[in-house]
C-alpha cells in the first residue's frame, strides 16, 4: 500500500509538471490587463484581436497550407512504404528501414540546417514549396511506422482469399486490406497533420519571405513581448493540437 501511494503521488506530480503550465497559460489568455503576469480581471478582448489580426490571419493560411499538403503527400509515401516493407521483402530491406528512420531519430535542428543547405546547394528559393518539401520529409515515416504497425496486426490470408476468389492484387488491395487499413492511415494522417502544424525549428530554417507560419508568428511576437494576446493565439494553438491527438489515437483504436 505505501508503494502503490508512493507511485500515485509521483504520478500527480508528474501531471501537474505537465499541465499546471498549461492551465496557467490559458487562464491568462483572458486577462484583461496587458501585462501576462498581473490578473485584472476577465476579458475576451485578445481573442476578439486574434481575429481581426490581418498577419496572424495570413500566418494561419500558410500553416494550414503546409500542413494539409504536407500530410496528404506524406500519406500516399507512407501508405506505400509501409506496404512495400512489409508485403513486398526485398534485398538491404534493414538498412533502408534505418535511413527511414533516420528524419525521427535525428535531431531537428540538425534536419532544419540540412534542408536549408540543400535548398541553397541547388538554388531552389525559401517558400512555402521549401517548406511543404521538409515537412513531407519528416512526416511520411510517422505515417509509415503507423500504417505498418497496422498492417502487421492484419491477417494476411483475407487478402490471399480474394485473389483465390478471383481478384486481381490490385483489386483485393482497394477492396479488402485497404479498408482494413483505415482507420491507421485517418490516425497516421491527424498525427502527420499534428506535427506540421505545431513544427517551428524545421519551418524556421525553410521558410522565405512571406511563408510565415503560426508558430513562427508566435516566436515573433514573443521577442517583444509576452502579452494576452499571446498567450490566447497560444492556447488556441495547444487545444488544436490536443484535439488532433485525441482523434488520431480515437481513430487507430476503433
Amino acid at each position: 500500500m505505501k508503494t502503490r501511494s508512493w507511485l500515485v503521488a509521483a504520478s500527480v506530480a508528474d501531471l501537474l509538471f505537465l499541465y499546471l503550465p498549461i492551465a496557467i497559460l490559458f487562464v491568462f489568455s483572458f486577462n484583461a490587463s496587458k501585462l501576462s503576469a498581473r490578473w485584472q480581471g476577465f476579458s475576451l478582448e485578445w481573442y476578439a484581436k486574434l481575429f481581426t489580426d490581418q498577419a496572424l490571419l495570413a500566418a494561419t493560411v500558410n500553416s494550414l497550407i503546409v500542413a494539409t499538403v504536407s500530410t496528404v503527400l506524406a500519406g500516399v509515401l507512407g501508405v506505400l512504404t509501409a506496404v512495400a516493407l512489409e508485403r513486398q521483402p526485398f534485398r538491404w530491406q534493414g538498412a533502408f528501414e534505418g535511413l527511414l528512420l533516420m528524419p525521427i531519430v535525428i535531431p531537428e535542428i540538425m534536419m532544419g540546417v540540412a534542408m536549408l543547405l540543400f535548398f541553397v546547394m541547388i538554388k531552389l528559393p525559401l517558400s512555402l514549396l521549401t517548406m511543404i518539401i521538409a515537412h513531407t520529409i519528416f512526416n511520411f515515416p510517422v505515417v509509415a511506422l503507423i500504417v505498418r504497425a497496422r498492417l502487421r496486426k492484419l491477417d494476411p490470408r483475407l487478402e490471399e482469399a480474394a485473389r483465390d476468389l478471383g481478384a486481381t492484387p490490385w483489386v483485393a488491395f482497394k477492396r479488402v486490406t485497404l479498408p482494413l487499413l483505415m482507420p491507421g492511415i485517418v490516425g497516421a494522417l491527424l498525427m502527420a497533420f499534428t506535427l506540421s502544424l505545431d513544427d517551428f525549428i524545421i519551418s524556421f530554417f525553410t521558410a522565405g519571405v512571406g511563408s510565415t507560419t503560426l508558430p513562427i508568428k508566435v516566436y515573433g511576437m514573443l521577442k517583444s513581448a509576452v502579452t494576452p494576446e499571446v498567450n490566447a493565439l497560444s492556447a488556441i494553438l495547444v487545444l488544436v493540437s490536443m484535439a488532433l491527438v485525441a482523434a488520431a489515437t480515437w481513430v487507430q483504436r476503433k
